[in-house]
C-alpha cells in the first residue's frame, strides 16, 4: 500500500535482492549479500569521484509531474528535487539522519520541537534563509488549498512559530516522533517565502520554477524533453559542493529504450533500471550496476474493502495463492526475496540491533493452493470478481498482475486486469477518485526515513496513504503508543506490534523486496546507491571516474 510517499513504481523492485539481509540498511558496506550470488554486493555509495565534470546526463523512467516540494510524492520528482531543495535534516546514504538546514533541535517537553537554523544559507536567487521562510514552508504543507499528500504528517501540529531570527518552534497537540523524523524528507523542505508568494499557483511548474537552497538550481525545464540543473556557487555545505557544473535529466518511459540509452552512453546513469535489463547491464562492459540499501517492498494494496477483499479470508487466500518464488524469477531476475511483511526489512535500519528479533523471526509467507481454495469457499466468494489495475509503466507491474490473476483463477476468484496509462497509474496513489472501481493495485511501499514506524503510519484510520480506508481501533491506539516513544529501540518493539496486526489483517499483502539499484556509465562515479537518493543531494557527489 502506501508507500511512503508515493508509491508508485514497481520499477524499484527491478533491483537484485540477494537475501533478506541484502535489503537491510544495516548491511556492511562492501560486503557480499549472503545468497546473492557471486559479484552481488550492497554498498551505500559507489567509488568516489576522481575529478570534476562539465555535465552529465541522468535517465528518469518518467517526467516529474511537479517540482513543488509539497506535492512531490513519487520517485521522479523527488530524484530531481533532492539536488535542488533541502530539508531541515537529511537522510544519509548509509541510512542515518543528520542535520541539514537546521543545525540542531531540542525538545523541552514531549509536545514541543525547537529547531535552530543554519546561518548564512543562500537561496538560489541570492537571498538569505530566515525563520520566516521555514515557517512559511512548513505551514504551506498544512494548508488545505495546497492539497499536499504530506498534510497528514502535520495533523498533530497546533502551531508553527518563529521564536527567534534563526529559531522555529512547533507546538503539538500530542507527542509525535515521526513528525520530527520526517523533517528529513519532503515535509521538512524549505523554500523562500517571498518566492512562494511571487510564484503563486505556478510554483513548482515549468513556468513558475522553484528557488531553494540545494547544491543545484533549476536552470530549464523543457516539458516532454528534459530538465537541466546548474551548480549553485553559493551552496553552504563544502562537503557537498557539486563536482559537475550541470546535470541534464531525460525522460524515457519505454524500458528497452531506457536500457539502450544507458548502454550507448546517451544517458550516463540512472536509478531503478528495468528489471528485464539487469543481466544485460551487468555484463555489458559499458558501466557498473550497483546495489544499495532499500526500504521498499512490492505489495498488493487493497483499494476496496466493500467488495470481495473486504473479507479477511479472501485476503488470506489470495496471499496463500501467490507463488512468490516464481513471481521473483519473472519480475526480479530470480534474486528477490518473499516479503514477510508489507514494510521491508530495510525499513528497520534506525535500530538495526532489533531487526533480527523483530523482523527476521517472522514466518515465511505460506504458499498453499488447497488451503486457499478452502478459505475462498468458506468466505462464500467463489466466482466473485476482483479488479486489479495494471500498466505499462514498468514490466514488473504486468508480471505481478498476471501472476495474481493466475493465482485467483486457481482458487476460484475471477481477477480481471484493468490496464491504465502510466500517468493514470501514478494518480491512484494521490487521487482517491482514481481508485473508483478498483480492488487491488501493486505498490512499491517505501520509507523516506530509516524508521519502520513511518511505513506503518499509512494504515492509520483516515491517513492519506491508507488507500483502502482500512480502519482498526486496536491498531490506531498501538500506533499512538509507538509514536510517543522517543527511544528508537523501544519504538521498534512497539512498531513490531503494528507489524503483527497488519500481517494478521492484511490491508496490504507483501509480495517481495529487493535492494535499490543504480547504473553508472564508465565516465562517472560517486553516486549514492540506495533509496536515500530521494532526499540526499546525490548528483553533487558524482564526478569523473578517471
Amino acid at each position: 500500500m502506501r508507500m511512503s510517499r508515493t508509491i508508485a513504481l514497481l520499477t524499484c523492485t527491478a533491483a537484485l535482492a540477494a537475501t533478506t539481509a541484502a535489503c537491510s540498511g544495516a548491511t556492511k558496506p562492501g560486503t557480499a549479500a549472503p545468497g546473492g550470488g557471486a559479484g552481488y554486493q550492497v554498498t551505500p555509495t559507489s567509488p568516489p569521484a576522481k575529478g570534476t565534470l562539465d555535465s552529465f546526463t541522468w535517465s528518469l523512467y518518467a517526467e516529474p509531474y511537479t517540482l513543488d516540494y509539497a506535492l512531490a510524492y513519487d520517485y521522479p520528482p523527488n530524484t530531481v528535487l533532492a539536488n535542488v531543495c533541502e530539508q531541515l535534516f537529511r537522510v544519509t546514504p548509509d541510512m542515518k539522519i543528520e542535520p541539514g538546514l537546521a543545525v540542531s533541535y531540542k525538545q523541552p517537553d514531549p509536545r514541543t520541537l525547537v529547531y535552530t537554523l543554519r546561518s548564512g544559507v543562500k537561496f538560489h536567487d541570492g537571498t538569505t534563509m530566515t525563520a520566516d521562510d521555514v515557517v512559511a514552508s512548513l505551514k504551506r504543507q498544512m494548508a488545505p488549498e495546497t492539497g499536499s499528500p504530506w498534510g497528514t504528517v502535520f495533523k498533530n501540529v497546533d502551531a508553527i512559530e518563529k521564536t527567534g531570527p534563526l529559531e522555529v518552534t512547533l507546538r503539538l497537540g500530542k507527542p509525535d516522533v515521526l513528525l520530527h523524523e520526517l523533517m528529513a524528507a519532503s515535509p521538512g523542505t524549505i523554500e523562500s517565502a517571498a518566492y512562494l508568494a511571487k510564484a503563486g499557483k505556478d510554483y513548482g511548474t515549468a513556468k513558475g520554477g522553484v528557488n531553494c537552497t540545494g547544491p543545484f538550481s533549476l536552470d530549464t525545464w523543457d516539458q516532454g524533453s528534459g530538465i537541466t540543473l546548474k551548480k549553485h556557487a553559493a551552496y553552504w555545505d563544502p562537503k557537498l559542493a557539486p563536482k559537475s557544473e550541470s546535470v541534464k535529466f531525460t525522460f524515457i518511459e519505454d524500458p528497452a529504450a531506457r536500457t539502450s540509452a544507458l548502454l550507448s552512453g546517451t544517458a550516463d546513469g540512472g536509478y531503478m533500471v528495468p528489471s528485464s535489463s539487469i543481466q544485460q547491464l551487468r555484463t555489458s562492459g559499458k558501466g557498473t550496476l550497483l546495489f544499495g540499501p532499500n526500504t521498499a517492498a512490492a505489495n498488493l494494496a487493497v483499494l476496496d474493502l466493500h467488495g470481495p477483499l473486504g473479507n479477511l479470508k479472501v485476503r488470506q487466500a489470495l496471499s496463500m495463492a501467490l507463488d512468490r518464488k516464481n513471481i521473483i524469477k519473472a519480475a526480479a531476475g530470480g534474486v528477490g526475496v518473499p516479503a514477510k511483511a508489507p514494510a521491508a526489512r530495510g525499513a528497520w535500519a534506525l535500530a538495526p540491533e532489533k531487526t533480527a528479533e523483530l523482523y527476521d523471526t517472522l514466518p515465511e509467507p505460506v504458499y498453499d493452493i488447497e488451503a486457499a481454495k478452502k478459505l475462498v469457499k468458506e468466505a462464500g466468494a467463489s466466482g466473485r470478481t476482483i479488479t486489479m489495475v495494471t500498466s505499462t509503466l514498468a514490466p514488473e507491474i504486468s508480471v505481478v498482475a498476471t501472476a495474481v490473476q493466475a493465482a485467483g483463477r486457481q482458487i476460484g476468484l475471477n481477477v480481471e486486469l484493468k490496464s491504465v496509462a502510466p500517468e493514470a497509474y501514478s494518480s491512484i496513489f494521490v487521487d482517491p477518485d482514481a481508485r473508483t472501481g478498483l480492488d487491488l493495485v501493486i505498490t512499491n511501499g517505501y520509507d523516506n526515513t530509516p524508521d519502520p514506524l513511518e511505513f506503518y503510519q499509512y494504515f492509520r484510520t483516515g491517513d492519506f496513504g491508507n488507500y483502502g480506508n482500512w480502519s482498526n481501533a486496536e491498531y490506531d491506539v498501538a500506533f499512538d503508543r509507538a509514536n510517543s516513544e522517543p527511544d528508537p529501540a523501544k519504538r521498534a518493539e512497539k512498531t513490531a506490534e503494528l507489524q503483527k496486526i497488519v500481517v494478521r489483517e492484511l490491508p496490504s499483502i507483501g509480495v517481495y523486496e529487493a535492494p535499490y539499484n543504480v547504473f553508472l556509465g564508465k565516465r562517472i562515479t560517486g553516486a549514492p546507491t540506495g533509496i536515500a537518493q530521494l532526499y540526499y543531494p546525490w548528483a553533487a557527489t558524482i564526478g569523473a571516474a578517471k
